[in-house]
């Protein structure tokens, strides 16, 4: 899938094109630009999936799509597809005879041409320097609204196909050389439930856009646009070299896993649930290859599917950055276009990662959270200090309804957790993996929308045993205070997440509704849009990251304070981690040791026939 085969080798070894200097000052501008871009976009947006979620993107490309850099301030499952767009839209326009002018706006959300989904609405500023195009500055974000068959843009998992998502955005210019196309823009009003909110934060991402450009075309102006274009691709080529050291380091072979989505647990129909998703990695020197032969077939009217461009290969860039190139460890480093140059992906025509059109993939969020689990879980076994155990998945609900006539939408991002990792516990209440969307603060929703937060709290006694325990995540209950609707798309009702190297596997995650009757139903994690009434209950009880390394490994003062902590009950110290705690809640070391050598010594007996 890349497209610059030809430049994988080229310049790898060869003199730097312009002195390193230089080229660090550009690197670190260019990264200042995107995370102004960003910051502005969330200041400036209405909504708050954008303005307290964070769930936009912001980067600048070159004039060939190529990333330069990205907004830090963003979730990865936004900057990340920026450069898809961006080639989206130049084949779109191509198609149609058309070219960017100065003064061009384009909106762009075709999950067919790039687009991580139909909800992040993608709009592209290109930027001209003395009459030449240089480059493109974008941003994406999730709508809340975007006139699909159901309200909302959550949990609309049940749908005929990409038409009934919504609007679809082709690469439409809605300014052209500057003039502004009405016409869209009315069409965009009259098709949305929440067209205030959504024209808002289209206006905001316009606006970002233009920042972007501004500075761009200010940073080229200062050291000229032949050493801008000379300093992005060494910038390409040493994120590229970065990235083939560590594959290097992977021994030569072929690495598998097979992961689960939970599809839709409450059909009849086997073949929507328990939807394998099955990771092959093949390492030959610096090169590596993911392929996703054996995933599931498509799911034909349900959008479950995952866009091959724009989701699944950010899904697995993501992971492998995450895990190669962890910041933490090899600083901070340009995330750029040159670090997917040795990373090739493939996956079968009609599968669940690379449907075809018009097979609906608005719900696709939790399928692609699977897939970089899944990667991870298959290279655990050659880069075991590099990984976590099994992640929890996160889970959205959608809740609208009508106040005064006038639609009102709201997006609920339920936290999900990470596995323990090597020296260190799992993250509790997280968004995990390629999402890293923020919570929204109870005040913000309570003061918008009819809805009051009851409960939002660490849940209790679900804690993975390992060494490096699992993180947990959180119990949060939503009421409505007027009729209205909800949907939900989630996953991890199912399957456990993995633990590892001895640790124990996680907790399953729920989704419970609780009526002013005080009956409770228990609803699968892909939730069409349903009916709601003033004083349901909707209950989200998050899954529990898997643990990593033996529990009886584990440091008994850390146990304690789990103990303390209530993440784990007095027994569970006792019969998972062989840690005694008196009646006083002190550790009881003589006691602790006696057991422990005791489960040691049991072990080893297994280990050599002698004896259960």
């Amino acid at each position: 899938m890349n497209d610059d085969a030809g430049e994988t080798q080229q310049h790898l070894a060869g003199d730097a094109r312009v002195d390193p200097v230089t080229a660090s000052i550009i690197y670190g501008a260019l990264e200042n630009i995107a995370v102004e871009m960003g910051f502005k976009l969330m200041r400036m947006s209405y909504s708050s999936i954008i303005r307290e979620s964070e769930d936009f993107g912001a980067a600048l490309c070159d004039e060939r799509g190529r990333q330069l850099c990205e907004c830090k301030k963003s979730t990865p499952l936004q900057s990340g597809p920026i450069p898809g767009y961006v080639r989206g839209i130049l084949k779109q326009l191509e198609a149609r005879g058309q070219r960017f002018q100065p003064g061009d706006v384009v909106i762009h959300n075709d999950a067919y041409n790039g687009a991580s989904h139909s909800p992040d609405i993608g709009f592209c500023v290109p930027v001209f320097h003395q009459g030449e195009l240089v480059g493109f500055s974008m941003t994406t974000a999730h709508h809340l609204d975007i006139g699909s068959c159901e309200p909302g843009s959550v949990g609309i998992s049940n749908c005929a196909d990409a038409y009934a998502e919504g609007l679809q955005f082709k690469a439409l210019k809605v300014y052209e050389q500057g003039r502004r196309n009405d016409t869209v823009w009315q069409l965009i009003r009259d098709n949305v439930r929440v067209p205030d909110l959504i024209i808002g934060d289209m206006e905001a991402q316009i606006a970002a856009c233009h920042i972007g450009a501004r500075r761009f075309v200010a940073l080229i102006e200062r050291f000229g646009l032949e050493a801008m274009r000379n300093a992005s691709e060494d910038l390409f080529d040493y994120s590229e070299r970065l990235m083939r050291a560590q594959i290097e380091k992977i021994p030569d072979g072929v690495y598998t896993a097979t992961g689960y989505v939970d599809g839709y647990l409450d059909n009849p129909d086997p073949s929507l649930k328990h939807l394998p998703v099955c990771v092959t990695v093949t390492v030959q020197g610096s090169e590596l290859h993911v392929d996703l032969t054996g995933t599931a077939a498509q799911v034909e009217g349900h959008a479950i599917n995952m866009p091959f461009i724009g989701t699944v290969d950010v899904a697995i860039w993501l992971t492998l950055r995450s895990i190669l190139l962890d910041t933490e460890v090899h600083g901070d480093i340009p995330q750029n276009h040159g670090l997917y140059r040795p990373v090739h992906i493939s996956a079968p025509a009609g599968c669940l990662a690379n449907p075809t059109f018009p097979v609906p993939t608005m719900a696709r969020v939790s399928p692609g959270n699977i897939l970089a689990d899944t990667l991870m879980h298959a290279l655990a076994p050659v880069l075991p200090e590099q990984v976590c155990a099994g992640i929890a998945n996160l889970k959205a609900l959608g809740f609208s309804g009508l106040r005064g006539g006038q639609h009102w939408v709201h997006i609920e991002i339920f936290e999900g957790s990470y596995g323990g990792r090597h020296g260190k516990d799992g993250m509790d209440s997280v968004d995990t993996l390629y999402a890293n969307t923020r919570n929204n603060p109870i005040e913000d929703i309570e003061t918008h929308v009819p809805l009051r937060v009851n409960r939002y709290e660490l849940r209790d006694d679900a804690c993975a045993a390992g060494r490096w325990r699992g993180g947990i995540s959180v119990v949060k209950e939503m009421e409505f205070l007027a009729d209205g609707a909800v949907s939900a798309e989630g996953d991890g009702h199912s399957h456990a997440p993995w633990g590892f190297a001895g640790g124990s596997d996680g907790v399953t995650s729920r989704l419970v509704l609780k009526r002013r009757s005080g009956e409770e139903i228990d609803l699968p994690s892909m939730l069409q849009t349903r009916p709601a009434r003033i004083g349901d209950r909707y209950i989200a009880i998050g899954g529990s990251g898997g643990g990593y390394g033996n529990p009886m490994d584990r440091v008994p003062a850390r146990v304690l304070d789990d103990y303390l902590d209530g993440y784990i009950t007095r027994a569970e110290a006792q019969d998972k981690y062989g840690v005694v705690i008196t009646g006083g809640s002190e550790l009881d070391a003589t006691a602790t040791d006696t057991l422990r050598r005791g489960a040691a010594d049991a072990r080893s007996r297994t280990a050599t026939g002698r004896g259960a």
